[in-house]
């Protein structure tokens, strides 16, 4: 495929967050641009702004005439079933088609670029990275697989040269790709509905490390069962953070590298994962030539993403954090940051399970990470791709959870009942549509204050 050929590209699946940056990329690019989405959402919304045409109806005759002729590009993403029926009438008349990770592998193929993988970390990981080569004038462009809060969106444009993407270890995807430096920041148990064992996912990073180009460079957090240049906290690593304090919610730390040691570095996001996110961006960064501490100094004033911990409301006396955590690691780390920036507080989560797949292979290990907090709000299974499994509910999951402070209500209900909740600190959880609820219970504590 020859990007230059192309005139046009359709998008089956355009709101999805990876989906929606490769549309804006070739935007960008002068091409015409349109798409099929299932519901309107801010970021349906922010494509249409930008003049790319969406429409929410699997039906054929809505997709318009231009993307039905020759030199259409035709881009889909996993979730959609072989059954669409926009799908089957490209394929059916011979349009080319390909999975969102076989474009990017063909976009970045001719940069020099970073990958950077792992079961968790990896959008904040490559927004770091971004805002990293954005302070320093590296020439880059980035494929975000959450909105920036440096960048104020997914995809960012400040050159060529370089490009910075998530191997995303879905569906395999990373194994389209042929970066010249990657890092793998963990490999947990996950995607079992396409992996079967926790064996079969992590041979899959193995041959992602042989994508790696000749004379390339892995990254590794210490302890994961890889060959490369390792980082850690007070591990002993290549890379390595040492001496952390906490002054007023922020970090305070050396970092020394295999060269030398960076006094007094300074990092804003909470939680030791997102310090491990934020030195491994920092070692990879430092492959362009920039000088280190530059980079060390560019650390401080990143800002974030949205739904990565993001502090909706900080007051003196009450705290709402919004945060994606969907795997029971995750929600782990989100509550060793908020006890660790919150000590003493009273937590109560919202959570909302993701997959039921997902919440079949690791119910025991949800209940237990759930059953740290305060209090417990559950609410029901968001199927995303899969339909129910039988036995497979929050009922049966709220039922493993060892706290008596634990309730599940309906989404519609959820409001009503943080009226009435009294904590020092409120934190949403999931990756399904609970990110459109917090933006509602914002406003409604805001209104109650």
């Amino acid at each position: 495929m020859n990007i230059k050929d192309i005139h046009s590209v359709y998008f089956i699946g355009i709101g999805g967050i990876g989906m929606s940056a490769l549309a804006r990329y070739f935007k960008f690019m002068g091409k015409e641009v349109a798409g099929y989405d299932r519901t309107p959402t801010p970021i349906t919304n922010g494509l249409e702004e930008k003049g790319i045409s969406v429409h929410f109806e699997d039906a054929v005759d809505k997709v318009p005439e231009a993307f039905k002729q020759s030199g259409t590009l035709v881009v889909y993403t996993p979730a959609v079933p072989a059954v669409h029926s926009e799908l089957q009438f490209f394929k059916n008349n011979g349009f080319e088609i390909k999975k969102r990770s076989e474009v990017l592998g063909i976009i970045t193929k001719d940069t020099f670029c970073f990958a950077v993988a792992g079961t968790h970390g990896k959008t904040t990981t490559s927004s770091i990275l971004a805002h990293l080569l954005k302070e320093c004038n590296v020439p880059f462009t980035a494929f975000l697989g959450g909105v920036s809060e440096d960048f104020n969106s997914n995809f960012v444009l400040e050159g060529t040269e370089y490009s910075v993407v998530e191997a995303d270890e879905f569906d395999r995807s990373f194994l389209r790709l042929s970066p010249n430096v990657a890092c793998i920041t963990s490999m947990d148990a996950d995607h079992l509905d396409i992996y079967g064992t926790k064996e079969e996912l992590e041979q899959s990073f193995r041959d992602f490390t042989e994508k790696i180009k000749p004379g390339g460079k892995l990254f590794v957090k210490k302890g994961l069962p890889l060959e490369g240049i390792t980082f850690g906290i007070e591990d002993g690593s290549d890379y390595r953070i040492e001496h952390i304090e906490v002054e007023q919610g922020t970090y305070v730390f050396d970092l020394v590298t295999p060269l030398e040691v960076l006094k007094q570095v300074r990092f804003n996001k909470p939680g030791r994962h997102n310090l491990l996110n934020g030195l491994v961006a920092f070692a990879m960064a430092v492959e362009t030539g920039c000088p280190p501490h530059r980079l060390a100094k560019a650390l401080e004033s990143f800002k974030g993403v949205q739904r990565r911990f993001s502090y909706q409301i900080k007051e003196k006396d009450f705290v709402f954090i919004d945060d994606y955590a969907h795997h029971p690691t995750e929600i782990n780390a989100v509550y060793q940051a908020i006890r660790e920036m919150h000590p003493g507080e009273k937590i109560t989560v919202i959570f909302q399970p993701h997959l039921f797949s997902r919440t079949r292979d690791f119910a025991d290990d949800f209940a237990k990470s759930l059953s740290q907090f305060d209090m417990i709000i559950l609410l029901e299974i968001y199927p995303a791709r899969e339909e129910p499994i039988e036995g497979i509910t929050s009922e049966w999951l709220l039922e493993k959870i060892e706290n008596p402070h634990k309730k599940l209500i309906s989404k519609s209900k959820l409001i009503e009942e943080i009226k009435h909740c009294k904590t020092g600190v409120l934190v949403a959880l999931g990756a399904g549509d609970i990110g459109m609820e917090v933006p509602k219970i914002k406003k409604e504590l805001a209104y109650a204050s």
